[in-house]
C-alpha cells in the first residue's frame, strides 16, 4: 500500500491551504448532521458523531460551530440527508468514484451527471468500478500526540489491525481493512490519541499515469465536482506526480 500516503498528504495541505474552508466545515457539519439523526447526540454513544467531531478538530472548526450542529441536527426542521455514490471515468479511462450526502437526489445525480458529460466523462453503473478501489480505513496522526516510540507506537496500531502504517517527516498513515475501522478508532481513543484525520477511503489497486497537460483535464473535473455543495469525497485512479503536487 506505501505510495498511497501522497493522497492523503495531498488532502492534508488542501486542507490547509484551501481558501474554501467553508466548504470543508460545510462537509464536517452535514456529517454531523447524518450522525446525529442515526444515533443521537451523544458523542459516548455515538462513534459517527464522535468521529466528526474529531475530524472537525483536524481542521480547526471552532467548538460553537461544532456544538450548533449537533445542536440543529435535532430540529425537526433540520435537512435530512441521503448518502449516495456514483462512478464514472473521466477522459482517458480514469476511474472516478463519488460520495455525496443529499437532501435532492434528482439534483445531485443530474449536476453529476452533468459534470461526466461535460468534460469527455462518461456516468457508470453502481458497481461499475468494484475491481479498481479497496475500501480501507485511513488514519491521519501527527507524531506530535504520540507520547510513546515509534516502534511501540506500531506494534500497538499493528495488534489492533492496522495493514500497514507509514512514517511520513510528522504523520503517522494507518490503514485498516474496512471491517476494522472501528476497532482503530476505538484503539486510537484508548491511548489518547487525537487523530488529524480518520474516514473510510476507496484507494486504488492500480493508476493510471498521463502526462501533465492530460492529468490537469482530468484534475479539473475531479475539482468541479469537489466543488459540488453535495459531494463529500472524491476518489480517483490517477497516479499524481511530485510536479502535479507541486501545481496543485
Amino acid at each position: 500500500m506505501s505510495g498511497h500516503s501522497k493522497w492523503s498528504t495531498i488532502k492534508r495541505k488542501k486542507g490547509a491551504l484551501d481558501a474554501k474552508r467553508s466548504k470543508i466545515f460545510s462537509k464536517i457539519i452535514k456529517e454531523i448532521t447524518v450522525a446525529v439523526r442515526e444515533s443521537g447526540n451523544d458523542p459516548e454513544g455515538n462513534p459517527r458523531l464522535r468521529l466528526a467531531i474529531a475530524n472537525a478538530k483536524g481542521v480547526n472548526m471552532p467548538k460553537d460551530n461544532v456544538q450548533r450542529a449537533i445542536s440543529k441536527a435535532g430540529d425537526k426542521d433540520a435537512s435530512n440527508f441521503t448518502e449516495v455514490t456514483y462512478e464514472g471515468y473521466a477522459n482517458y479511462g480514469v476511474a472516478v468514484f463519488v460520495e455525496c450526502l443529499t437532501d435532492n437526489l434528482q439534483r445531485t445525480v443530474a449536476n453529476i451527471r452533468s459534470y461526466f458529460n461535460k468534460n469527455s466523462g462518461k456516468l457508470d453503473t453502481n458497481g461499475a468500478l468494484s475491481f479498481i478501489f479497496d475500501r480501507k480505513g485511513v488514519f491521519t496522526v501527527s507524531k506530535s500526540v504520540v507520547k510513546i516510540s515509534e516502534d511501540d507506537f506500531m506494534m500497538e496500531v499493528i495488534d489492533a489491525g492496522a495493514e500497514e502504517v507509514e512514517s511520513e517527516e510528522q504523520f503517522y498513515i494507518i490503514y485498516t481493512a474496512m471491517e476494522n475501522f472501528g476497532q482503530m478508532v476505538k484503539k486510537l481513543e484508548d491511548m489518547n490519541i487525537e487523530v488529524e484525520n480518520a474516514e473510510l477511503q476507496r484507494l486504488p489497486k492500480t493508476t493510471i499515469k498521463l502526462d501533465k497537460e492530460s492529468a490537469a483535464s482530468v484534475l479539473k473535473l475531479i475539482e468541479t465536482f469537489e466543488e459540488d455543495d453535495d459531494v463529500q469525497n472524491v476518489f480517483h485512479n490517477l497516479e499524481l506526480t511530485d510536479e502535479m503536487i507541486a501545481d496543485m
